[in-house]
């Protein structure tokens, strides 16, 4: 029999044997990654911070005060958000057909497509104005049957923005799908929905916070367009010209006025940037 008078050490203890506690690890920063963390830290941070150290403060007030400005900083949102738009309408579904469908070359189809975010600005103006320009491939029959002219104008601001911007939506979206289950979308097709119905009302809700993240980069990248925008469009205040082509003029003629355009930009994107990332972009 067991002896009921067995001290309390040398009873077994319901449940099995405890697990000993292992303290956690206090999670040290390496100093081979802490230095260059550092450095990169102050290589990204120090220019903006010399931007706001060499800003004409006192002066700001009157150069933001000029019509020039605000015509810049109103063509700038609107043709930003115009691109925007337009990258949402056409690059959604072309993410949708990267990463759920199968046909040959898809590969390089993708290579394509992402080609903008590593081709030159300026090559992707010269490409446009090749494309739809009045003598271009396809602009020569928009001008000959439509009337409709791009390159020069404020819809030509608005097709070289999306032109650059169009890949960061589509690769974030891309990658979105590609993370979400797909046996969601089977599942609403085996109970009678057709494939769009499937897309709209089961993929575009588990995919949302990728679309908000890609069209966020979408349209900083659009805001801060120039050389596509330049090469394609021109530089014609108030119909064309965009707030990074004003601080380009400035620099040449008015430093002090760059640097206060060049603040607004900043202060826009900033504000844009934070605002949205903790509430789409961290999936909080």
């Amino acid at each position: 029999m067991t002896d009921l008078k067995q001290p309390a050490a040398a009873r077994p203890k319901r449940g099995g044997p405890r697990r000993p506690r292992v303290r956690a690890a206090r999670r040290g920063v390496p100093l081979p990654l802490l230095v260059p963390a550092l450095l990169a830290m102050a290589f990204l941070l120090v220019p903006l911070l010399a931007l706001l150290v060499r800003a004409p403060w006192r002066s700001l007030p009157s150069q933001l005060a000029s019509t020039e400005v605000w015509q810049a900083l109103q063509l700038s949102l609107i043709s930003a958000t115009a691109a925007t738009a337009v990258a949402l309408v056409l690059g959604v579904p072309l993410a949708w057909l990267l990463a759920r469908t199968e046909f040959p070359g898809r590969g390089l189809v993708r290579a394509l497509v992402t080609l903008p975010l590593v081709l030159p600005p300026v090559v992707g103006g010269v490409a446009l104005l090749l494309a739809l320009g009045r003598n271009g491939i396809v602009g020569k029959s928009l001008d000959a049957w439509f009337g409709i002219t791009l390159p020069f104008t404020t819809a030509g601001v608005v097709v070289a923005e999306a032109f650059v911007a169009m890949p960061f939506l589509v690769i974030s979206v891309e990658g979105t799908l590609r993370a979400a289950d797909p046996r969601y979308e089977e599942a609403a097709t085996t109970l009678g929905a057709s494939r769009f119905t499937a897309f709209r009302r089961v993929t575009l809700p588990l995919i949302a916070p990728g679309i908000a993240a890609g069209a966020v980069l979408a349209w900083a990248r659009a805001l801060g367009e120039f050389g596509a925008t330049i090469t394609f469009a021109g530089n014609f205040p108030g119909r064309t010209q965009t707030m990074p082509l004003a601080v380009y003029l400035a620099l040449q003629n008015d430093p002090e006025a760059a640097i206060a355009l060049s603040l607004i930009l900043l202060a826009v994107s900033i504000a844009v940037l934070a605002g949205l990332r903790d509430r789409w972009m961290t999936g909080a």
